[in-house]
């Protein structure tokens, strides 16, 4: 039944308040459209601004990864602690339960193996696929300086264009080569051109010297890719140094399901990325924390 009651003139209005509008404040991404700012706002955690990503596409292209050959056992009780989760389409469909809630950030390219020139990417899903299975953004590997430079930007930049149809954000990776220095001059070109083209967030390595200027000069948001298995300890330290030097987070895989107790260190990098722990209390924790039974 309609209510018929005169409630038009009440003091719901108020009329003298402005009415409110609260774009997600991460970097880069006032402009963006609702439903990217939704899924970045999902990604990174709105209370810091970060994100502890748990990279484990690492299959793509390398097959069955130490620690990851058997995903639904050493990755998914890992699922609670992650942020987001990067993995394949496959891997997304056949292991990771769909209860878990983890934003997904969907590996979209691929082609080569090991066997072969990494760079000779293409695109390997397509926006459409990337919205049924609800991800939140979509990465791409950019090889900035490799064989196949401008094959692999305009992967992204078609990426990009679907994305902007789909309210889907786009990650650029940052690939490097053997033959490609890791050192700010490399990286601040590499991330640069990534969001300069369009990509909504940049993943990239971290280097010892004037990270802060690869962070400073990209206008998105950059996280910090773990790379190799570190020690524990290096792991968080090189974690605690990219956050402090602005970094937006960290997309570690083989530093936290490689560790004798992943489930502790991905705590532990937790505590760095999101209550600013020194790397020495940060360790403490790792080390505190009782590895699982079995």
């Amino acid at each position: 039944m309609p209510d018929n009651d005169d409630l038009t003139a009440g003091a719901r209005f108020a009329p003298s308040v402005p009415a409110r509008h609260e774009p997600f404040p991460l970097k880069g991404c006032g402009a963006l459209d609702w439903g990217m700012q939704s899924r970045l706002a999902r990604i990174f955690r709105p209370d810091t601004g970060r994100t502890v990503m748990l990279a484990i596409d690492h299959g793509y292209f390398q097959g069955p990864t130490t620690g990851l050959e058997r995903v639904d056992l050493s990755i998914v009780p890992l699922l609670p602690w992650a942020d987001a989760l990067m993995a394949t389409r496959g891997m997304i469909r056949s292991t990771i339960p769909p209860a878990s809630r983890v934003p997904v950030v969907l590996r979209a390219s691929g082609g080569p193996s090991i066997l072969k020139e990494l760079s000779d990417e293409q695109l390997a899903v397509s926006m459409e696929d990337a919205a049924r299975v609800n991800a939140c953004a979509v990465a791409v590997q950019v090889f900035i300086g490799g064989e196949h430079e401008t094959q692999s930007v305009r992967n992204m930049t078609r990426l990009v264009d679907a994305g902007q149809r789909y309210g889907i954000p786009v990650l650029a990776v940052t690939a490097v080569g053997k033959e490609l220095t890791r050192d700010a001059r490399y990286l601040r070109l590499a991330t640069r051109i990534c969001a300069e083209l369009g990509a909504h967030v940049v993943k990239t390595y971290y280097c010892e010297e004037d990270f802060d200027t690869v962070a400073s000069a990209c206008p998105v948001p950059l996280v910090m890719a773990g790379g190799k298995k570190l020690p524990e300890r290096d792991a968080l330290t090189m974690a605690y140094n990219a956050i402090s030097s602005g970094a937006a987070g960290v997309d570690m895989g083989r530093n936290i399901f490689q560790s004798d107790t992943p489930q502790a260190m991905i705590r532990a990098v937790g505590a760095v990325v999101h209550e600013s722990a020194k790397p020495e209390d940060a360790y403490d924790q790792y080390l505190r924390e009782p590895a699982p039974a079995g």
